[in-house]
């Protein structure tokens, strides 16, 4: 099951990936009542799908839309960035995902 939304427009001919934006006051850490959406040592918001009670709260309050559920589970997931080595980026077949770490995409900005 993928972790990465992505999002068609225009008839299935654009395809936009829509990622965590790891929020420094992050909506889905905030309202969560299990406590289970917390930062990583890298700064990565994850969710620990232990604590999680399947609310959905995070779900409604992420600005990027990018928390899912499992139905059958009734558990919140989003992309953890595979601990830093994000697979999809490993096997993306173009080349066309590449990860940036947040520190190198603000020194890309303010180029």
């Amino acid at each position: 099951m993928s972790r990465l939304v992505i999002n068609q427009k225009n008839e299935n001919l654009y395809h936009i990936p829509v990622v965590c934006n790891q929020c420094e006051n992050a909506y889905c850490m905030n309202v969560c009542p299990a406590k289970a959406i917390q930062r990583n040592n890298q700064g990565v918001v994850e969710i620990d799908e232990e604590l999680c009670v399947g609310c959905g709260l995070c779900s409604e309050y992420c600005p990027m839309g990018v928390i899912l559920f499992i139905p059958e589970r009734k558990k919140a997931y989003k992309c953890d960035l595979c601990q830093g080595s994000p697979l999809c980026v490993e096997m993306c077949p173009t080349g066309a995902l590449e990860f940036v770490a947040k520190e190198k995409n603000r020194e890309k900005i303010n180029d």
